[in-house]
């Protein structure tokens, strides 16, 4: 008898797939699945593809040789040929295969021009009705930026018209950085031949989706809406990839909608390629835009979406091998799609470290067939096998799909099944689907099947992702005695094996206080935990104990799942620095007990000591015994009640410049993450040369200290004996306080403090200082006199003064005693840095100001030589040396921040600032623009100085802001524009002028008579 499998094998039909991305991956494994297919090839194919039954990878085949191709699927007898990537049908291979009788599934090289030519689709959609953006194409420079500058709606996408791998459009934020991509496209060949025309759109607002349908030339069948994640970054940030996740279905886009988007613009599409002699067989791509005033097209792809074919195919229940060939023959109507109404599918790509830029290789992946146990698809894009080991071979590595009845559960499962593959390097976006399960939640309504707890806020699933994200962290923080992991009703701890004898345990509980109002205020979450495990540990610490592990309680109103995770990730990082295991923990999600975006946290830490060893060893403690003082951090987590009242009255925002600490904001400086004693002072405390330690916490120096001493005694500490931070110069010279309250309400510089006897400072110092700490001689042990406070605290407001005064720069350029230490960027010639340098070097001037450095982001250019000239410092740093504007910015603002520069002019710096950097030098960064602000800005001011016919121009020079040229102007010169002047005559008498204003606008910042105010505005004092 016959053997059945492979008679079915002879009798069916043999399909090749080319690509091998994982699009190609799930194309194989859905077309596997049919009953008519009996072998499939995948060229070249990936390591995912190579597992499939009835599936083989094949590097046989060329994609772009076609007599080769077709000569090879005739022997091969394929039945089908199905396209994955773009490039191959905008090249004409579907035209090559029909005409040699191979049927091939997708359009021809003249319907596929939809997606090659963005300005044919443009045109396109304006033929025939389509609802799109307003656009206009270009190939000069110049004149798509002069559209840019005047176009009546924001000119903001700059698209190259032609292939470049699903990235080659710049979504910018304002016209400069427009003006700057379409550069970027047409001279500097950002995406190659690709951006010889460029296509500049209207910036459209609203929900990002798409909806791809399946076609035959006449008639077409929609598939469920899906939506894509493009930038690397959770949140959306970062720059575009080719796709980190995707879900389906969407279900922003209601049926209504939907029904709108099959009428006005796949039925239009459909028949108006088919009345231009262009009919579409395949798969028709509809990247889509839900606008106020309803959907509209951002750009048409002639082939399946990927990642989002990922997400459609698992939720197909027909067959789309019959699907696709009902296309071919014009009838699809014979095999409709069928999808899944009751099922949601995500997916969630891991990429290699440093996609989308630079990326290695050649790591094996681990995990695979566990993510297998949990009933979940990995669909591989970039993998091989080598040595028999799968392992990495591209940036967008795999993609774990996960499906589930509702669409937060699909979004948990697919996390964890990221989570659990790994390789070197690896990393995922942890907020796929996030914004379609925030719309279930806000628009779910009670049903007839009755209320649920997810009805009344309360998102288990959100919960359960949480767990799942922070398990990895508790982990880390294993120790002796325990092996850190949630999930249990409890935690375990293990003291024998922890090595104690004789232990006496020791508990410790506290909160952060209100300092957790100024983390949410700047939305920085991540060194908040440390803070909660510090006080903690810190209590635990007083009484000679280790600390064995910590529990956290987290409560809101609403669990936003990043930011409890950033908070946990402090957490660990604190448990870390103490030696403790987070052994557990709770989050309690509280609908109607918290605001928006707020949270509260407590904190609660175990401990043990050796009964021998238990602090305090109050009975020893003797007069003339010596009080070591540890150094703090700064504030630590107390009194921010009255530091906050403090930021209230001066009227600065936690995003402006600290005032007392050099290129920090406010808010980063006041979220200094509270020292964690336990590791480096235990073994000091153990030596038992230490009769008792304070934790200086809530109550400050002079309430914490009595909690250690006998009744007949008191301490005297002398203020000159110590630093103090400057910090809290500032907090009493803004707030008016006196010695007193500040001792009562901060710890001033000092975390803790040890009483040792007098013959044991130097050893005890000595100790503290080579574990890392700094430590101080700052008071004595006394007899108690009758009514004497408990502990007195001499000279401390002179102290304070001194702190605050030494580094309060502004006040020192004000009174003349020091110079202002300037840096200049710049990109070229450098003529304003010749002005500056001139003016500061000029004997006869005496300026307050001093150029210690000139940044350039290009080599070779003439200011450098300028400024080498002047005998003034250089660095060269090369933007294209760098993955991002953010980065390149940051080695910017370090290398400034290692010359001790003070404040920055920009002259000829052709970059555009990231608001990153913007916000750490606000107040300190100055550029001169070619107009009388704030009038014509942005580029090509002179041209439209002379198209706009008025009859005075000059300069401007302002403070730098995020936004472009809108900053406070400092000093401005007029310039006539006479008749018959051109840009290079006008220009060449306004860079005269700004030679005079630019020096003269850097001289009254450096002599204090002008500066930024916390308003935005320029505060004078003129002398």
């Amino acid at each position: 008898m016959p053997n059945k499998t492979l008679q079915i094998e002879i009798m069916g039909d043999k399909v090749l797939v080319l690509g091998s991305g994982g699009r190609e991956h799930a194309l194989a494994w859905k077309l596997a699945q049919s009953e008519r297919v009996s072998h499939i090839f995948v060229a070249p194919g990936n390591a995912g593809t190579h597992t499939i039954a009835k599936v083989t990878n094949t590097n046989d085949v060329s994609h772009s040789n076609y007599p080769q191709l077709i000569t090879w699927c005739k022997d091969n007898n394929i039945s089908l040929v199905v396209v994955g990537p773009e490039a191959p049908l905008a090249a004409g291979i579907t035209d090559a295969l029909t005409s040699s009788g191979i049927d091939c599934f997708g359009p021809t090289k003249a319907a596929a021009e939809i997606e090659s030519c963005k300005e044919f689709a443009k045109d396109f959609m304006d033929r025939h009705g389509i609802p799109t953006a307003k656009w206009k194409a270009f190939d000069d420079t110049e004149a798509a930026c002069a559209h840019i500058l005047s176009a009546p709606y924001q000119a903001y996408v700059v698209k190259a018209s032609g292939l470049a791998a699903g990235k080659g459009v710049i979504v910018a934020s304002n016209k400069a950085e427009a003006c700057q991509a379409v550069t970027a496209i047409l001279q500097d060949k950002l995406f190659g031949s690709a951006g010889d025309r460029v296509v500049v759109e209207e910036l459209l607002e609203g929900q990002e989706f798409s909806v791809l349908a399946f076609c035959d030339g006449t008639h077409f069948a929609a598939m469920p809406p899906a939506q894509d994640h493009k930038r690397v970054g959770e949140g959306d940030t970062g720059p575009n990839t080719g796709g980190m996740g995707a879900y389906c279905p969407c279900p922003q886009v209601s049926p209504d909608v939907l029904q709108q988007i099959c009428d006005g613009i796949l039925q239009k599409a459909v028949s108006g390629l088919k009345s231009e002699g262009r009919p579409y067989i395949g798969v028709l791509y509809a990247g889509l835009m839900l606008t106020n005033n309803g959907p509209r097209v951002l750009e048409f792809n002639c082939r399946f979406g990927d990642p989002e074919v990922q997400v459609l195919l698992p939720l197909l229940t027909s067959d789309l091998y019959a699907t696709c060939m009902a296309c071919i023959t014009g009838n699809l109507s014979s095999a409709p799609p069928r999808f899944h109404d009751n099922m949601s599918v995500v997916a969630v790509v891991k990429a290699s470290g440093g996609y989308p830029g630079s990326y290695k290789k050649g790591f094996e992946i681990t995990g695979l067939d566990k993510v297998q146990e949990l009933d979940q698809i990995v669909f591989h894009a970039g993998t091989t096998i080598c040595d028999s080991k799968v392992v990495t071979s591209g940036g967008r590595v795999l993609t774990n799909v996960a499906m589930a009845d509702s669409l937060p559960i699909a979004a948990a499962q697919a996390q964890k099944g990221a989570e659990i593959v790994q390789f070197e390097g690896g990393f995922h976006r942890r907020d796929i689907a996030f914004k379609g399960c925030r719309f279930l939640q806000k628009n779910r309504t009670f049903s007839q099947t009755g209320l649920t707890y997810a009805a009344c806020g309360v998102d288990i699933t959100a919960g359960n992702s949480l767990v799942d994200a922070i398990k990895p962290l508790a982990v880390s923080t294993s120790r002796s005695g325990c092996h850190a992991s949630l999930g249990g009703f409890g935690g375990l701890f293990d003291i024998r094996a922890a090595g104690f004898k004789d232990p006496i345990l020791v508990s410790g509980t506290d909160g952060v206080g209100t300092k957790l109002k100024i983390a949410q205020s700047c939305s920085l979450h991540k060194t908040i935990g440390i803070d909660l495990v510090a006080m903690c540990v810190n209590d635990v610490l007083a009484h000679g104990a280790e600390a064995l592990f910590f529990l956290d309680y987290f409560a809101c109103g609403q669990l936003d799942v990043d930011v409890a995770r950033d908070v946990v990730s402090g957490v660990a990082e604190g448990c870390k620095r103490a030696a403790c295991a987070l052994l557990g923990g709770e989050t309690a999600e509280m609908p109607g007990m918290y605001a928006a975006g707020e949270y509260d946290l407590a904190g609660f830490c175990v401990g043990a000591v050796e009964r021998h060893q238990t602090l305090p060893r109050t009975t020893d403690i003797t007069v003339g015994d010596a009080i070591i003082g540890i150094a703090s951090s700064g504030i630590h987590s107390n009194g921010y009640s009255m530091v906050r009242s403090i930021v209230e009255r001066v009227g600065q925002g936690y995003a402006s410049a600290c005032p007392f600490q050099d290129n920090i904001t406010l808010g980063e400086a006041l979220l200094t993450p509270t020292k964690i004693y336990s590791k480096s002072l235990l073994p000091t405390i153990q030596s038992g040369k230490v009769k008792a330690f304070a934790h200086i916490t809530g109550g400050g120096l002079l309430e914490n200290i009595p909690r250690i001493l006998p009744p007949n005694l008191v301490v005297q500490l002398d203020a000159s004996k110590w630093t103090i931070p400057p910090v809290f110069g500032w907090l009493s010279s803004c707030g008016g306080i006196g010695e007193v309250e500040m001792a009562r309400t901060f710890n001033c510089g000092v975390g803790g403090v040890m009483v040792v006897a007098e013959g044991h400072i130097d050893e005890v110092t000595q100790m503290v200082t080579d574990a890392g700490e700094t430590a101080w001689d700052i008071g004595r042990v006394v007899d108690a006199a009758p009514g004497c406070a408990a502990v007195t605290v001499s000279g401390l407001a002179s102290s304070l003064a001194s702190c605050y005064r030494v580094t309060d720069k502004s006040q020192q350029q004000t009174n003349g005693t020091n110079k202002l230490k300037v840096a200049v960027l710049i990109s070229g010639t450098g003529t304003n840095l010749q002005a500056l340098i001139d003016h500061t070097k000029d004997p006869a001037i005496n300026s307050k100001a001093e150029i210690v450095l000139v940044v350039s982001n290009k080599d070779g250019v003439l200011g450098l030589a300028r400024a080498r000239e002047a005998g003034i410092s250089t660095k060269v740093l090369n933007h294209k040396d760098f993955k991002s504007r953010v980065d390149f910015d940051m080695a910017v603002h370090e290398t400034l921040v290692a010359s001790s520069v003070e404040f920055i002019c920009l002259a000829g710096f052709m970059r555009i600032l990231s608001g990153e950097f913007v916000q750490r030098w606000n107040g300190r960064l100055i550029n001169i623009h070619p107009s009388l602000l704030p009038s014509f800005k942005g580029m090509h001011a002179h041209e439209m100085v002379l198209e706009s016919g008025v009859r005075l121009s000059g300069c401007t020079v302002h403070y730098v802001v995020e936004q472009v040229d809108a900053g406070a102007i400092l000093v401005q010169e007029a310039v006539p524009v006479l008749p018959g002047d051109t840009v290079d005559t006008l220009q060449e008498r306004v860079k005269t002028a700004e030679h005079k204003a630019y020096p003269k606008a850097l001289e009254l910042v450096a002599d204090g008579s002008a500066k930024l105010g916390n308003d935005g505005n320029v505060e004078w004092k003129m002398k």
